[in-house]
């Protein structure tokens, strides 16, 4: 009996103690230990932790912000969000240095609501269905925006959806830096090269016509005005780029760049400004629905040779990782692959020298797929650039092939004959650092140093219709002006168009969010590219023991496809396996080591002698 008192103490006394140690735990994680909430965010893009960018963005404030949330509480989905965005700002005001209040509102009187109406917000009806009756649901009227003052400027956001709490930081934190902006004259000016029959931002091009006409450049100034866009002709070369510049822009040309007009960019590029050229080989005409691609890099490849960035007159087609789409037909739903869309995943398998996405690259900074539709290859002329750092940012997979006639048929629906070597092509490369000038001999009337004056940076993207939806711009009908206003839309390709929009569906966000994260990565302000990742989806969970396809040059497409049907087989069977692990699993094995403790005690117990 004194034995099983002392044991019976002891488990109470280690009881006590264990309980004591998880409540100063908690404690310390409640308070930090230092008066502070403190939490471990272990999500890939860091969605529920405040950006360091959105904090130094707040610190470089002249003046203080006031921010008022007007809300609306009362069904359970809608006092989570409220919960959530409260939480938020408050971690907005603790790394602002007192730069920035804010104060949640609840308009639920009279007087609430007028506020949020004079304010600019508008009153809307939010829902939601009953968890146990599904003929049941709860509808309220009310507010969920924000007004946001900073000294005499004013922005609002006008409606927060309650079920969307993943871009949160991206919206309020580029309203911030709007308004910042505003308030302390910062401007941020970007060129674009017109003059050769570019493919213009200002193109409406990202969807059929009969659903809108938006343009990519459109789309960036609506929702970030703090970046404004200047056409730049050079006139034959006569004209040298306005310096006060940020950086310049090169879209798809469809006429040949002179040495003259070449060496005006270059004397642009030594004066240490940013350089983005989102073009290849393949050109392919608006509206005509052949889509017969000629290749010709239009001289660009002097300049970004000059550079140490090889581009190369083809087109690359990826059989390995082609882009698929779900079309809806008469006959219902089918999947259509395309492999003159190279759909580039960032894929842990692939390192090193295969690497096919580098999310760590400002432009691309964790954005896990990319569409690359018609885009040549590109290589590295380390030797060119000795000071510079060259590195290869994106590829096709190993089994892409490169097609190198003077014209190529891009149409889809076509039966793909994989024809040539395979291999694995460089589509996307940079070169930072203080960069050699492109051209060794000087011309009259532009004086080029030797050098760079400032670290100078070129992106080149070889995709040419990269800021495109190429299905729907080459399926639209030409633009009628003030006549086809009057009759509506009509015309174009059925088959391109029935294309286009699931390309727009799965492909359009990540590119307009490239592009500007490339805007950032020109004006180096890359410090919101944290907050900007927060508006993708999570990636998916990569199971390390089911291996890449090995890919065999000499293998048909029809063993290809198997491989793949292989290789997802392998990995449900994985997923399965984790599932049966984590869900039933682990409560057998706790329950399995509680029951040996229990067998293992009884037998102590009874071998107790009371002697």
């Amino acid at each position: 009996m004194e034995k099983k008192a002392r044991a019976s103490l002891e488990s109470g006394a280690v009881i006590g103690i264990a309980a004591g140690v998880l409540v100063a735990l908690n404690a310390f994680g409640a308070f930090g230990g230092f008066g502070k909430a403190t939490r471990i965010d272990t999500t890939y893009a860091k969605r529920f932790t405040l950006s360091d960018g959105s904090g130094r963005l707040l610190r470089s404030m002249k003046q203080d912000m006031h921010v008022e949330a007007y809300v609306t509480k009362g069904l359970p989905k809608l006092d989570a969000f409220v919960r959530d965005l409260r939480d938020l700002l408050q971690q907005y005001q603790d790394a602002s240095g007192g730069r920035l209040t804010y104060a949640i509102i609840e308009a639920k009187d009279d007087e609430t609501k007028r506020a949020a109406k004079d304010a600019g917000l508008k009153e809307l009806p939010f829902g939601e269905a009953s968890e146990t009756n599904d003929q049941a649901a709860a509808v309220a009227m009310g507010f969920m925006g924000m007004v946001m003052k900073y000294g005499s400027e004013k922005e609002v956001i006008e409606y927060l959806p309650p079920e969307r709490t993943d871009g949160l930081e991206f919206w309020i934190t580029n309203k911030v830096r709007q308004l910042r902006d505003t308030g302390d004259s910062v401007k941020h000016k970007i060129g674009v090269l017109t003059g050769h029959d570019e493919i213009k931002l200002t193109e409406p091009n990202l969807v059929p016509t009969a659903q809108g006409k938006p343009s990519i450049q459109q789309i960036m100034q609506q929702s970030f005005p703090f970046y404004s866009f200047a056409e730049v002709d050079v006139h034959g070369g006569a004209t040298p780029i306005d310096e006060n510049l940020d950086g310049l822009f090169i879209t798809q040309p469809g006429k040949d760049l002179d040495d003259k007009e070449l060496r005006r960019i270059d004397e642009f590029v030594m004066k240490g400004k940013s350089l983005v050229i989102i073009a290849g080989a393949a050109n392919v005409k608006a509206n005509d629905p052949t889509m017969k691609a000629e290749l010709n890099t239009h001289g660009l490849e002097k300049l970004t040779a000059g550079y140490g960035i090889e581009m190369r007159k083809d087109v690359i087609l990826d059989y390995g990782r082609s882009m698929r789409l779900q079309i809806v037909t008469q006959g219902g739903v089918g999947v259509a692959r395309f492999p003159q869309v190279l759909d580039v995943i960032d894929d842990p398998r692939f390192s090193g020298n295969e690497a096919l996405i580098d999310t760590n690259f400002p432009a691309f900074f964790r954005i896990q797929e990319l569409s690359f539709p018609f885009a040549s290859s590109l290589g590295l002329l380390s030797d060119k650039q000795p000071e510079a750092q060259l590195k290869i940012l994106a590829r096709s997979t190993p089994r892409a092939l490169a097609e190198k006639t003077d014209t190529v048929d891009l149409r889809p629906f076509q039966r793909w004959m994989p024809k040539g070597e395979f291999g694995q092509f460089a589509l996307a490369a940079s070169a930072e650092g203080t960069l050699k000038s492109a051209f060794a001999d000087k011309v009259e009337g532009i004086d080029t140093p030797e050098k760079s004056r400032a670290a100078s940076r070129i992106l080149v993207v070889s995709a040419a219709q990269f800021l495109a939806n190429p299905f729907a711009r080459a399926g639209n009908a030409p633009d009628m002006g003030q006549m086809g206003g009057m009759f509506g839309a009509a015309g174009g390709d059925d088959a391109l168009l029935q294309v286009a929009m699931p390309y727009a569906q799965k492909q359009l966000s990540s590119a307009i969010l490239t592009f500007k994260n490339m805007l950032d990565w020109a004006t180096g302000d890359t410090d919101l590219l944290a907050v900007s990742a927060k508006i993708l989806s999570e990636p998916g969970l990569v199971y390390g023991d089911v291996g890449k396809i090995a890919f065999d040059p000499n293998e048909t497409e029809e063993l290809v496809r198997g491989r793949e049907d292989d290789l997802k087989k392998a990995r449900k069977t994985t997923q399965r396996s984790v599932e049966v692990l984590l869900i039933p699993g682990v409560p057998l094995l706790m329950a399995l080591v509680g029951v040996l403790r229990w067998q293992s005690r009884k037998k102590a117990r009874a071998n107790v002698s009371l002697a």
